[in-house]
């Protein structure tokens, strides 16, 4: 079966879905009809990406902060369209935009909180969710959400970026042709330093919502950038699935610096304990025994950086380098050991036809056209009715990293195991609906 619909999946079919050439029908475009639900900063990005792809309408927003709703309205218009109708009576009011009949789906760009129940909600009034990161901030919660679409069977797409990144997509190209043979390990991390620290840009010394979390938690707290791409190369919930991980903190160092730095030694804000400790490494261990080392670094001076490092038993992609090396392939250094050869070559070779197809449309669009790409996809599968590429057992499973690593770092690194999203349905293999 192909991602749980009920088409049959013979091996021509499968190969080519394996590489991320799923075929589809190429019907006529019909209206797609999307919600937003939070149209602060990254509300708004997404609601400028996806008025600009073709047949989408937007026929309704909700947002609390009035002046947010007129500037996303405003959006509306400026694209062409009809003015959308605001919802902007509280934090209840998502539930009356999800009655409206004219929606097929709805994005949801709210604080992490209101994620999981927010997608629950529209699930149930039969609109497709898709959901910024994460998804769910609880274990519970993540099972929520599997419970709905299981029981509505309406998918849930968390909408993760870094998925569609050029060079992710090219790896999994790679892996899909066997350049790289079979992929063993993954280094990947969401290291990208917040100079400002977990205080707001103002000289009040208050805390920004990314900040509140820092101060109570500790663990991975954003893994799903990092972890997305890892869990696609290496077949996660389709032939194997994380099976457990264990996860370690530094001392949290970071904030305090932050605060003498901008606030001065004597400060309120330098007198604050943090949780979250500078440099959060989980190590995760697949049922087929992969492995994976996750890293999370908001809080330490250092240049942006996913990792997002392939090894495979022919090879190994670094994205770090966007260098490759393949045995017999790649040419040896002088004194004869292995040596980085640039990418370039390889993205002629091995781009992946989505990123190929859509390259021109998706150049404007934020995080370096990914954007774009990831929203291409959402309405694909809305206008088809169709699971979505990242369906609601991957959105799930990135997400749990955050509470898991919370218990195994209070627990001294003990290991902990992932829940079963699936049901067992892992074992069976299947394609990502990439077009």
């Amino acid at each position: 079966m192909l991602d749980g619909m009920s088409t049959p999946l013979d091996r021509r079919t499968f190969l080519a879905g394996a590489a991320g050439l799923v075929p589809m029908a190429l019907g006529q475009e019909k209206p797609v009809r999307i919600g937003v639900i939070g149209t602060g900063n990254r509300g708004t990005s997404l609601l400028r990406t996806i008025l600009s792809l073709p047949g989408v309408e937007v026929p309704a927003v909700c947002e609390i902060n009035e002046t947010n709703l007129a500037r996303a309205q405003g959006v509306v218009e400026k694209a062409g369209r009809t003015k959308a109708e605001g919802y902007s009576r509280g934090v209840e009011d998502y539930k009356r935009l999800l009655q409206r009949k004219d929606l097929d789906g709805v994005l949801i760009a709210t604080p992490w909180e209101l994620h999981a129940p927010m997608a629950v909600a529209a699930m149930q009034a039969g609109k497709y969710a898709g959901v910024e990161v994460p998804v769910a901030l609880t274990v519970e919660e993540c099972w929520q959400l599997v419970e709905a679409s299981e029981k509505t069977k309406i998918p849930c797409m968390m909408l993760e970026n870094v998925c569609y990144f050029r060079n992710v997509l090219l790896v999994m190209n790679m892996l899909r042709q066997g350049v790289l043979g079979d992929i063993i390990h993954s280094e990947v991390g969401y290291q990208h330093y917040f100079r400002n620290g977990p205080f707001t840009r103002d000289q009040s010394g208050d805390l920004t919502w990314r900040g509140v979390h820092t101060a109570n938690k500790d663990g991975n707290q954003y893994p799903t950038h990092a972890i997305g791409p890892a869990a696609w190369w290496m077949n996660i919930n389709r032939g194997d699935r994380f099976a457990y991980l264990t996860s370690m903190s530094t001392v949290s160092l970071g904030p305090k610096a932050a605060a003498v730095r901008r606030f001065g030694a004597d400060s309120a804000a330098a007198k604050r304990t943090f949780a979250q400790g500078d440099v959060n490494t989980t190590m995760i261990r697949t049922e087929n025994g992969m492995s994976v080392v996750l890293y999370y670094n908001i809080q330490s001076p250092r240049p942006y950086d996913l990792i997002l490092r392939a090894q495979g038993t022919k090879g190994i992609y670094s994205g770090t380098l966007d260098k490759v090396y393949i045995e017999g392939r790649s040419p040896d250094a002088k004194n004869g050991e292995p040596d980085w050869e640039d990418a370039a070559k390889y993205y002629e070779q091995y781009e992946h036809p989505l990123w190929k197809r859509l390259s021109r449309e998706a150049a404007s669009s934020g995080h370096g056209g990914a954007d774009y790409v990831t929203l291409h996809e959402f309405v694909k599968a809305v206008r088809e009715k169709t699971e979505t590429p990242i369906d609601v057992y991957d959105s799930t499973t990135w997400s749990v990293i955050t509470p898991l690593s919370f218990e195994s770092v209070a627990k001294r690194s003990a290991p902990v195991d992932f829940p079963d999203f699936t049901r067992g349905k892992w074992r069976t293999p299947r394609a990502i609906r990439i077009a």
